[in-house]
């Protein structure tokens, strides 16, 4: 399976903003390139990152939309394209059906729900085997799951030190209100479909469903 082999700043320094690809380096201070105290690397990556200074096309804006959101949950564009497709099949905002289909990935609900710091640190837990869905272990990033699905870890993963650290790393933040943990049973439930309000992605759908409507 092809997946992007590179550094994930770099993927960071070319969309202009931090995508948190990197689980906790990402909230350092100082650790991120992108916004580093001194001589931060706010530009685009490659030998004349800083040369390009020019006035971006509509459609460049638009691209650089969906490169975005698609870069932030790890997805090659065939099967972004897919999850486009499915969007526009669904009743509703096919932007916010977009959304809604990447975040109820098995990979981004296990990273949602604390296990991982990282939605690639979550997908490579999900490709080993380390979870289940309503007791039945399920080792598919892709997987969509729904309203009552319950992921929780195996027995033998509860002892992971990568999903231990990530719980505790974890322990503070507040949960999507579209999830519900049980911190005894170290299990997650799916109590609703996320919101686009519920959904802290940081770009703007409408010019995602503009490109490819013009392609």
């Amino acid at each position: 399976m092809a997946r992007y082999r590179g550094s994930s700043c770099r993927i960071c320094r070319r969309e202009g903003t931090k995508l948190f690809l990197k689980g906790e380096r990402c909230h350092a201070r100082g650790k991120c390139p992108v916004d580093k105290p001194v001589n931060p690397r706010n530009y685009p990556p490659g030998q004349h990152g800083l040369r390009r200074r020019f006035r971006i096309s509509d459609y460049g804006v638009r691209l650089r939309e969906k490169q975005k959101l698609r870069k932030t949950y790890g997805i090659l564009e065939k099967q972004f394209r897919k999850y486009f497709r499915a969007a526009v099949r669904q009743k509703g905002v096919t932007g916010e059906n977009l959304l809604r289909l990447l975040e109820t990935r098995l990979d981004n609900t296990v990273y949602r729900l604390g296990y991982a710091t990282a939605r690639g640190s979550a997908r490579q837990l999900v490709r080993h085997g380390f979870f289940t869905v309503n007791g039945r272990r399920v080792n598919i990033p892709s997987y969509q799951v729904k309203v009552g699905d319950v992921v929780a870890p195996t027995e033998k993963a509860r002892q992971s030190e990568i999903i231990k650290f990530g719980l505790e790393y974890n322990s503070g933040k507040l949960l999507p209100e579209w999830l519900e943990f049980d911190a005894k049973k170290a299990e997650g439930r799916i109590v609703g479909w996320p919101t686009r309000e519920q959904i802290p992605v940081p770009v703007d759908e409408h010019l995602v469903v503009e490109f490819y409507s013009r392609v």
